[in-house]
């Protein structure tokens, strides 16, 4: 169910823990479908941009000065985990992001609000924001609370590394089977877009994308081993 009229901003700054201004924080919530059906007004595109470089500069300072031990290549497999679309998307869900996204009829149809890629770049549009309101500091801040509960689960590192290996063995654990992978494809050749999704005892349980196959895969893996990890507790 969307949240709408002006106390949506307000509403989301409580959640969020830092107050932003009202009109940046409704232009970080607003989609490109939004922007299309509504004369072309601006998107968050460009404050997603933003907030990924301060995300994953946050994110990158923290991993270091906490893991003293762990060299160059396994402080970059963490990060890639903390910032990947997936764990984006799943900070988005537990904050209930998506009940404030400015969506168009197409997307709100089709289940916009639930969409991993729009939650997760929602998630670094708000990033975007709240540096430009509230400082560096202030945005630093924001990302250290919206991933610390993902730091608190170490498996999720583990299935970032080889998400792959990692699904299937907790497919097994859980008595659904070999995962099954559907791969398709768009745009040009010089520029392909693949999007896998993960079957499992007949259902489709996920979905990524990714400019190869495996990249497509491994991302719609993670998603996976995520929903999975998640209902089994």
């Amino acid at each position: 169910m969307a949240v709408t009229g002006s106390s949506a901003p307000a509403e989301l700054s409580a959640v969020l823990g830092v107050t932003i201004d009202p009109e940046l924080l409704t232009l970080a919530l607003t989609h490109r479908s939004f922007a299309y059906e509504n004369g072309g007004i601006a998107t968050n595109e460009r404050l997603e941009f933003l907030g990924d470089s301060i995300l994953g500069q946050a994110v990158t300072v923290k991993l270091y000065r906490d893991n003293p031990d762990l060299d160059e290549g396994d402080l970059a497999k963490r990060r890639a985990s903390l910032v990947s679309s997936v764990a984006l998307a799943e900070i988005a869900r537990m904050i209930g992001l998506g009940a404030y996204i400015r969506l168009g009829k197409g997307e709100e149809q089709t289940g916009g609000r639930e969409k991993p890629s729009i939650l997760a770049d929602t998630v670094e549009a708000i990033i975007g924001a709240a540096y430009l309101d509230r400082g560096e500091d202030e945005a630093t801040a924001l990302v250290l609370r919206l991933v610390v509960p993902l730091l608190a689960d170490p498996a999720r590192f583990g299935a970032a590394m080889d998400p792959k290996t990692s699904l299937q063995e907790l497919a097994a654990r859980l008595g659904l089977g070999a995962p099954e992978y559907r791969i398709n494809d768009s745009g040009p050749d010089h520029s392909k877009r693949f999007h896998a999704s993960v079957v499992l005892s007949e259902e489709i349980i996920s979905s990524g994308t990714g400019s190869s196959k495996k990249h497509a895969e491994m991302a719609a893996a993670l998603e996976a081993w995520t929903i999975l990890q998640a209902a089994a507790k």
